[in-house]
C-alpha cells in the first residue's frame, strides 16, 4: 500500500551534493562496534532524495520548529549484529511543550509497506500538534525505502513501461506478457539490490525500531502505526512485549490472513469505497455528473474501463491512460473521502477522451514524480512483500480464484487477484503464511478499525486486537469512510487517541465513534 504524500515537485540539483554526507548504503566499517551507544548528529534535513518521493526540503512548523534528520547504524543482518552495516534515515521534531512534560519519542509508520517516513511525517506533521506538547515526533525510512539501503529494480523508463502493462490478462498471450514482465522486473531487483533483498523483512525493521527505541533515550517504544504500520507495529509487540510503551494502530491490517486472503479482503473494501462513493454522488442534491443513480455510476466506470482495454485515451503526454492505469487512478481516489471529488471530476474528463486527472492518481499511486522519476516505493512494496510472505501463487491458481475475486469486487476483483503473482519468480524465500503478533505481557494497544476503509478492511481490527492477545489489543470502530481514521479529524477519534498517547487513559475497549 502506496505512500499517501503524493506528488510532489522535482527535486533541486543541488541535492546530490547534500546527499553525499547522507550515504545509507552498505558498510562493513564498524565491527565489533556496540551501536546501542550511538550518538546520532541531527542536522538540516535535505531535500528528499528521487527514491523518497523527490521535492524540496520540509518547511518548518508553524511556530518556527525545524525539522532534524539523522542517519542510524544498524546492522544489515540481524543474525550477524556486528557484520555490516547500513544506515536508516530518520527525521524527527522536537516536542513543543514543557521538557519536564516530555513522554519521549513518538516513532511514526505510515504503511506501504515502502513508504518513506522521511517524506511523510513533514507532510502530515502539523495534523500532530497537540502529540507534539509531549513528544518529539519521529519517523525513518525502513530498511530497503527510500535513503535506507533503498531497493533498485527498473529504471525510470522501465517503469513507465511496466506500470502500463495489461495487469488483468484474458488470454494465454497476455499472461505470458505479465509472467515475463514480472519474471524481468524480480530480477532486476536481484541483480541490482540482492545483497539487501534477504534483509527486508518486517521482522528485521521491527529490530531496527528497538535499536532506535534504545539510541533516542527511550525506556519504552511510543509508537504510531497506520496501515502496513499496524502490521510492524504488532510484529515489534511480539519480539519486545516488555519494551512496548503506549501505541496506537490506526487502518489495520488483519494479522491472520495469508496473502490470498488479504487479496480478497482488499478486493471487498474497495468494492464497498466504490459503492459509498457511487451512493453519494447519486444522493447529492444537485445531479451527480457521471452517472443518473448509484448503479448507473458503477456501469458507466466498468464500461470505461472495458473500453480503455483495446482502445486507451491520451493521458500525460507521451503516455495514454490505459485500462491498468484507470483502475490503479480510481483504487487511489478511494483512500480517503477528500479524494472523491477529483476521481469525479477525472472520470467527467475520461467520458470525454481526457485521462490526464485519472492518470495523475495513478502516478500517485505507484510513486512517479513530476519529473518523471520515481520513489522506490514499488521496489520496496514488493521487496518486502515478497520477504515477508511464504506462499508463491501461480497463474493456474490465480485463475482458480477469479470467480470468488470477481464476486468480491466486479471492478478490482480481477486486478488484486492477479497481483498475487508478483512474488511468484522472487529471488528470496518468504518467511511465513502470516505475521505473529501475539505479544503477552504487553501494554495497552489501541487499536482503531473504520468500517469505511478499503484498504485495511475494518473486521481486520477486531482480528489483530484479539492476536495480540487478551489484555493487550483495545478495539475502537469509527463509522467513518476512507482509509485510518486519526486523519479523518473525527474528534472522537482523536480524543481516544490523544487521551492515550498524552495522558496514557485507555477507552473501553468496543468504543464506537460516529
Amino acid at each position: 500500500m502506496p505512500n499517501p504524500s503524493q506528488l510532489r515537485a522535482a527535486a533541486l540539483t543541488v541535492t546530490a551534493v547534500l546527499l553525499a554526507a547522507w550515504s545509507t548504503g552498505c558498510s562493513s566499517d564498524s565491527k565489533n562496534e556496540d551501536l546501542t551507544a550511538q550518538k546520532l548528529s541531527w542536522k538540516e534535513c535535505p531535500a528528499p532524495s528521487d527514491s523518497e518521493g523527490g521535492g524540496s526540503a520540509p518547511s518548518p512548523l508553524p511556530g518556527g520548529t525545524e525539522w532534524q534528520c539523522a542517519t542510524l547504524k544498524a546492522p544489515l543482518d540481524w543474525a550477524d549484529p556486528k557484520g555490516d552495516t547500513i544506515g536508516l534515515a530518520l527525521i524527527r521534531a522536537r516536542t513543543s511543550g514543557d521538557a519536564s512534560k516530555r513522554i519521549g519519542s513518538l516513532i511514526f509508520n505510515f504503511g506501504g509497506p515502502g513508504g518513506s517516513g522521511v517524506t511523510t511525517l513533514p507532510a502530515f506533521g502539523k495534523d500532530y500538534a497537540a502529540l507534539r506538547t509531549r513528544y518529539d515526533l519521529v519517523s525513518f525510512d525502513p530498511r530497503g525505502v527510500g535513503r535506507s539501503a533503498g531497493v533498485e529494480c527498473e529504471d525510470d523508463q522501465q517503469l513507465d513501461k511496466y506500470f502500463q502493462q495489461d495487469a488483468t490478462p484474458d488470454d494465454a498471450a497476455e499472461t505470458q506478457d505479465l509472467l515475463g514482465n514480472t519474471r524481468t522486473f524480480n530480477a532486476a531487483c536481484e541483480k541490482n539490490s540482492g545483497k539487501v533483498l534477504p534483509h527486508v523483512r518486517t521482522t528485521d525493521a521491527a529490530r531496527d525500531m528497538d535499536l532506535m527505541r534504545q539510541v533516542l533515550g527511550d525506556d519504552k517504544l511510543h509508537y504510531f502505526g497506520i496501515s502496513y504500520g499496524t502490521e510492524l507495529g504488532g510484529v515489534y509487540a511480539h519480539l519486545f512485549p516488555k519494551n512496548v510503551g503506549r501505541a496506537v494502530f490506526d487502518g489495520v491490517v488483519d494479522p491472520t490472513q495469508n496473502p490470498e486472503q488479504s487479496s480478497l479482503g482488499q478486493a471487498k473494501g474497495f468494492q464497498l469505497a466504490l459503492d459509498n462513493f457511487a451512493d453519494d454522488c447519486a444522493s447529492k442534491v444537485e445531479d451527480c455528473p457521471i452517472g443518473d443513480t448509484a448503479q448507473d455510476v458503477k456501469d458507466r466506470i466498468a464500461k470505461l474501463l472495458k473500453d480503455l482495454e483495446t482502445k486507451p485515451i491520451p493521458g500525460i503526454f507521451p503516455r495514454e491512460l490505459t485500462q491498468t492505469a484507470a483502475t490503479n487512478g480510481i483504487a487511489q481516489s478511494l483512500y480517503s473521502k477528500d479524494f472523491w471529488e477529483y476521481l469525479t471530476e477525472g472520470l467527467q474528463q475520461a467520458y470525454e477522451g481526457d485521462g490526464k486527472v485519472l492518470m495523475l492518481l495513478s502516478d500517485s499511486m505507484n510513486g512517479r514524480n513530476e519529473n518523471g522519476t520515481y520513489s522506490n516505493i514499488t521496489a520496496a512494496n514488493i521487496s518486502i512483500n515478497c520477504a515477508d510472505d511464504k506462499p508463491r501463487y501461480s497463474a493456474d491458481f490465480v485463475r482458480s480464484k477469479l470467480p470468488e475475486f470477481r464476486s468480491a469486487s466486479p471492478l478490482f476483483g480481477d486486478y488484486l487477484a492477479w497481483g498475487m503473482v508478483s512474488c511468484t519468480d522472487w529471488a528470496v524465500p518468504g518467511a511465513a503464511d502470516h505475521p505473529d503478533v501475539s505479544a503477552p505481557g504487553a501494554a495497552p494497544i489501541l487499536v482503531v478499525g473504520n468500517t469505511g476503509d478499503p484498504a485495511t478492511p475494518y473486521e481486520g481490527a477486531r482480528k489483530m486486537a484479539d492476536a495480540l492477545g487478551r489484555g493487550v489489543g483495545v478495539e475502537l470502530t469509527y463509522k467513518g469512510q476512507g482509509h485510518g481514521a486519526y486523519d479523518s479529524k473525527n474528534k472522537c477519534v482523536q480524543g481516544a487517541v490523544n487521551g492515550y498517547l498524552l495522558q496514557g487513559t485507555v477507552p473501553s475497549a468496543g468504543t464506537v465513534c460516529s
